[in-house]
């Protein structure tokens, strides 16, 4: 058993309270909980509770074991005097606040259901597999319970990547253009690459991509030379192209002061990677939205509709890297595919709006954003298919990244208690007087 369980069952008072006393005998009663607590100091604030003839206001804070309190130095830090009650599974010592007085103690262990322990131990505390622990169990939970889970982890999911675009743009001087280029270098990382091509862009500003976007070839020599790309190797020995793109890079490198920032090869990723997903190709990509799209953030914003946001991101990559998957090697490269783009609508497009939209106060722009992913197919992967094997819709890519925040917020970490599902199916098994 964790800690959090006995906060879960405090915070929703699944327990017995006929006869509630503390381990001295006084009478509880419980006025109010409390709220949970986020920030340091104890778990449960503003809680109401009569003990004996008194009415307290103040902090509950919550241990496996009483001991537990000396064990987190609680002893010794006023901020956990405010406890007007210690609230364990196992009474096993006396505690006291740092002048002395003592704490009063509530003991859950003969106080808690067994088949509400029984349902805790199967959904959070089994071995892992590779099947949901509350599969089993979804038959019992109503599907408007799991479609709002699904909802809300999708939201949630979305924020975070809010909060990193917004993060960012205080970061480079409120300027939504160089966010937006910054966000696009990392997005057409595909997970695999995004470090590497986030340091990129901090590698090659804005200002100087600018300056030399109109020239296609300067523009490929400025990024595959900061890249890493463009070094003497034997394998273009031969290749006039990039000869040509390594001169090019040697002079705007000396004139923009670049070589400190620049990457090395050796920091991009290949392994496990289809050709057409190489970082060469995916940069050859990122130069013609560069040299196609004048502005980025302005045209990110007012794309109407999920086909626009399509017409943003294709743009044809300069002839080399058609039959070049990396430099001095030859191959037909496709273009930029369907699911690249929707990944790419998704990753970047949706939370950079809502980035915005949150830091002009539109709430209505962060509802048309989200409802952008509910346009674009679902993402088929092995999560999203185990959802879709027990039960849950997965129609759009709303439901798809929905289903993925759920898994690594939620199933993953086993934070069923959490959950709205895991606290349903606990729900069914609390039995209390």
């Amino acid at each position: 058993m964790k800690e959090d369980f006995l906060h879960y069952v405090w915070q929703h008072q699944y327990f017995d309270k006929a006869d509630l006393q503390t381990e001295e005998g006084e009478a509880i009663t419980v006025l109010r909980p409390g709220h949970r607590n986020a920030d340091a100091g104890p778990d449960f604030l503003d809680a109401r509770l009569q003990i004996g003839e008194v009415e307290w206001n103040g902090a509950v804070e919550i241990h496996l074991r009483a001991s537990d309190w000396l064990r987190h130095q609680h002893q010794t830090d006023k901020k956990y005097d405010q406890v007007v009650l210690h609230v364990v599974y196992t009474a096993d010592q006396d505690i006291q606040r740092t002048n002395g007085s003592r704490i009063p103690a509530l003991a859950l262990a003969p106080r808690l259901d067994l088949g509400l322990i029984h349902a805790y131990v199967n959904l959070v505390e089994q071995a892992a597999t590779p099947q949901l622990p509350c599969a089993p169990l979804l038959p019992q939970v109503p599907v408007i319970t799991r479609t709002m889970m699904v909802e809300r982890a999708l939201l949630e999911r979305v924020e975070q990547k809010a909060d990193a675009v917004a993060t960012l743009h205080e970061q480079l001087g409120q300027d939504w253009e160089a966010t937006a280029y910054h966000a696009l270098a990392a997005g057409f990382g595909f997970k695999k690459n995004t470090e590497p091509l986030a340091r990129l862009a901090k590698a090659l500003p804005l200002a100087v991509v600018r300056r030399h976007r109109h020239e296609v070839r300067q523009l490929e020599a400025l990024v595959f030379g900061q890249a890493g790309f463009l070094a003497e190797a034997e394998v273009t020995a031969d290749d006039e192209y990039i000869q040509a793109l390594r001169r090019e890079y040697e002079f705007l490198r000396h004139k923009y002061q670049l070589a400190d920032a620049a990457l090395a090869a050796h920091d991009w990723n290949f392994l496990r990677l289809r050709p057409a997903n190489f970082p060469t190709v995916r940069l050859a990509q990122l130069v013609a939205l560069l040299h196609a799209r004048p502005v980025l953030f302005s045209a990110l914003l007012a794309a109407p509709d999920v086909r626009a946001l399509e017409q943003f991101f294709r743009a044809p990559v300069p002839e080399y890297w058609r039959g070049h998957y990396q430099p001095g090697r030859a191959g037909k490269v496709p273009a930029l595919g369907r699911s690249s783009v929707h990944l790419l609508v998704a990753n970047v497009a949706v939370p950079l709006r809502v980035a915005y939209a949150r830091s002009v106060g539109q709430p209505e722009l962060i509802e048309s954003a989200v409802a952008l992913l509910e346009h674009l197919p679902a993402e088929h992967n092995h999560l999203t298919e185990l959802y879709a094997t027990v039960g849950f819709e997965h129609r759009s890519a709303a439901d798809s990244q929905g289903l993925l925040s759920l898994s690594r917020a939620y199933c993953q970490p086993r934070q069923c208690l959490r959950c709205a599902i895991g606290s349903h199916i606990l729900r069914q098994n609390v039995v209390v007087g």
